[in-house]
């Protein structure tokens, strides 16, 4: 491993920020970690749980002489954020995020990045739907990929490499993609469904024939799913579509085009055609699996934590 950081400012301190520093902990890294947020009330909550070595009560002060910035708030903020630190942050420092979206963060933050400053966006693919500090654990990253997204192609290739030594020690598989690719990827995976999920349970609790109690109580392991992701935070997913605007729309339009197929197969009777359908969508969930991005245990594989 390349010469791990020395100090790691935290700007936002919620599960994916509060997971890291659990995350540096258990590794043994000897780096000391200054968190900042923007309620006193978060703050004074990370101090009394002791995962910074330091608390900040301002972004300024918590990235003073660190030579690792990491930006974990919602994608909406951060490039207010950026302006905010960009004076501030150390020559030779890199500055990465852990945004859902990258090409608008690209745009939002790269102007203010000075210059020494090496800007290498990241996206650690991993969550639960809880949100806050307390909801951090150190297992968050293993095994989950974490996707390096250099903000430009002449990004210096020593800031990555040290990055990418960085997730590992937390527990993640790493690869490189770039920004607009990204956001493709990750509006197939992560962002239509975390809007479909939302409008699924829209739906349920539009469905006035169908009574709250009812859908509580006779909720089966898909409709929970769906209100698993549904329960994500709002302000993130807000902002994570309205930056991701042109690819969610893209992938939205071909989830319309296959929800009519099937509409269409359902009212004409056409079992072949979704036994075919479904036997087909079947073997993603499997390798899904078998890549070790789940397991087909009857808690999802999530982590026993999170559910306490």
């Amino acid at each position: 491993m390349r010469q791990p950081y020395e100090r790691v400012a935290m700007i936002g301190l919620g599960l994916i920020a509060s997971s890291m520093a659990h995350a540096m902990r258990r590794s043994g890294l000897p780096t000391e970690i200054v968190g900042h947020a923007r309620t006193a009330e978060t703050r004074e909550t990370v101090r009394e749980i002791g995962f910074c070595d330091r608390v900040a009560d301002t972004a300024v002060d918590a990235v003073k002489d660190a030579d690792l910035v990491v930006l974990a708030v919602p994608v909406g903020a951060m490039g207010t954020v950026a302006g905010e630190i960009g004076p501030h942050l150390a020559p030779g420092a890199t500055l990465t995020d852990v945004g859902s979206v990258k090409r608008s963060v690209v745009e939002a933050v790269g102007p203010h990045v000075p210059e020494g400053v090496h800007f290498v966006p990241s996206h650690p693919l991993a969550g639960t739907e809880q949100s806050g500090p307390r909801a951090g654990f150190e297992s968050l990253f293993d095994n989950r990929w974490c996707l390096i997204v250099p903000a430009s192609e002449d990004t210096d290739a020593g800031a990555v490499e040290r990055l990418e030594d960085y997730w590992r020690a937390l527990g993640a598989n790493v690869e490189r993609m770039d920004p607009d690719h990204h956001d493709l990827v990750l509006s197939v995976t992560s962002h239509t469904p975390h809007l479909i999920a939302y409008t699924m349970v829209g739906v349920a609790d539009d469905l006035r024939r169908v009574t709250d109690s009812e859908i509580v109580k006779y909720s089966a392991a898909g409709f929970r799913d769906f209100t698993r992701i549904a329960a994500s935070d709002p302000t993130m997913w807000r902002d994570v579509f309205l930056a991701n605007k042109d690819a969610t729309l893209e992938i939205l339009g071909r989830f319309t085009e296959e929800l009519f197929a099937l509409q269409r197969a359902i009212r004409r009777g056409d079992g072949d055609l979704l036994h075919d359908y479904f036997s087909r969508t079947r073997v993603i969930r499997r390798g899904i699996i078998e890549a070790g991005q789940d397991t087909d245990a009857p808690d999802f594989g999530r982590n026993p934590a999170a559910k306490k």
